[in-house]
């Protein structure tokens, strides 16, 4: 059985049994942000969605398909509890608005600290973990600069130059986005600067299960969040392949201004960023270059869509498409315009199944748009 095709709004939970249900169709195996969505969109309520779910798995073809327990859900909102974190579900007043516009925005976030710093201009600084001490320096005083100018400083709590930017605005607030659950303190180095983040008007934020220890490939998702907060990102530090360049990939898809300062052409850590300037970033050399930039720039303001922005396909289409996508790739990498291509669809329909594919460990996504089959 498949849903029917529907129109439902997406409105966000208003009671405590709707919010539990949103938690338990999203952390349901095989439901990613797409389907999510799709749920969402074709029955009307993450409640009729978990009572349709083992009907719409088996004309997708899965058998035996349980929905999360109840117990999982319990456990997580009482680790929330006893961690401080708030629940924000898109749509609520709290949930960030930059997020919005996003095809892949969480569902949920769960959030600890300030959540009015979510409403202030944002600027994302990422780079490399193994960072120089010039280019921790460098941070320090972009993120100083930025902070004293009435901007946000958003990372991802990562080691260097995330690490050096947190530790220069956090007197003004900044907001750390985490690979894991928001109450696990990755690396256990920075454990001290995520409880200082939050005791001076910061927030730690993750779309992440309570409890959940980050791995390898929960960092790409944590890194459209950052992008996807933010005016625009600036990169410090960032080999070729690194996370930081992937960043910066998704803050271009994402419509925000990328940002790059630059590097000896002999460093493999700033080869990142001269690759940046020379596709067309913007060279950065202090805090007043990124100011400069985005001064004609209006704060943006999105709105939320009454509907969820995903293409308008059933489950068992949507299942079959995410067949076709792993028959079509193999260990080495295939760019990701030509798998489009050979699968006939378009663009909008196939990146949130690769998103899918990416959290769920099945595919490598690659600098230059390449992905590849995780054996």
């Amino acid at each position: 059985m498949e849903p029917n095709s529907s129109t439902h709004p997406l409105l966000p939970p208003t009671t405590e049994d709707q919010r539990f249900d949103w938690l338990r169709l999203l952390r349901s195996r095989r439901v990613g942000i797409s389907t999510f969505y799709r749920l969402m969109g074709d029955c009307g309520s993450a409640g009729a969605a978990l009572d349709r779910l083992p009907d719409i798995a088996r004309a997708a073809g899965v058998e035996d398909y349980r929905t999360c327990p109840e117990a999982v859900i319990h456990a997580e909102l009482k680790a929330a509890r006893q961690a401080g974190a708030r629940l924000l579900c898109r749509g609520d007043p709290a949930y960030p608005k930059t997020l919005c516009d996003l095809d892949d925005a969480p569902p949920v976030l769960w959030a600890v600290g300030d959540a009015d710093i979510l409403s202030q201009p944002l600027i994302a600084m990422v780079g490399a973990r193994n960072a120089s001490s010039l280019g921790g320096r460098m941070a320090r005083a972009l993120a100083g600069g930025l902070s004293e100018a009435g901007f946000r400083v958003v990372s991802g709590m990562a080691r260097g130059i995330d690490t050096a930017a947190h530790l220069a605005a956090l007197d003004h607030g900044t907001i750390a986005v985490l690979g894991g659950g928001v109450d696990v303190l990755y690396p256990a180095e920075n454990a001290k600067l995520a409880e200082d983040i939050t005791a001076k008007g910061g927030m730690r934020l993750s779309e992440q299960p309570m409890g959940l220890q980050p791995m390898a490939r929960h960092f790409p998702a944590r890194n459209r969040i950052i992008s996807g907060l933010a005016r625009a990102v600036v990169v410090v530090e960032a080999a070729v392949k690194s996370g930081s360049l992937i960043t910066a990939r998704t803050a271009l898809d994402q419509g925000r201004e990328v940002m790059a300062v630059p590097g000896h052409p002999f460093d493999a850590r700033a080869s990142g960023c001269n690759l940046l300037l020379r596709d067309g970033a913007r060279l950065v050399r202090s805090a007043d270059d990124v100011i400069e930039a985005l001064e004609p720039l209006s704060v943006p303001e999105p709105q939320l869509p009454l509907e969820p922005a995903v293409p308008e396909r059933s489950l068992a289409d949507v299942a079959q498409l995410h067949q076709q996508i792993l028959d079509r790739l193999g260990p080495s990498p295939l760019g990701e315009d030509q798998l489009i291509r050979d699968l006939g669809a378009s663009s909008r329909a196939v990146s949130p199944i690769l998103t899918d594919l990416e959290l769920d460990g099945r595919i490598n996504r690659q600098a230059g748009g390449l992905i590849s089959l995780i054996s």
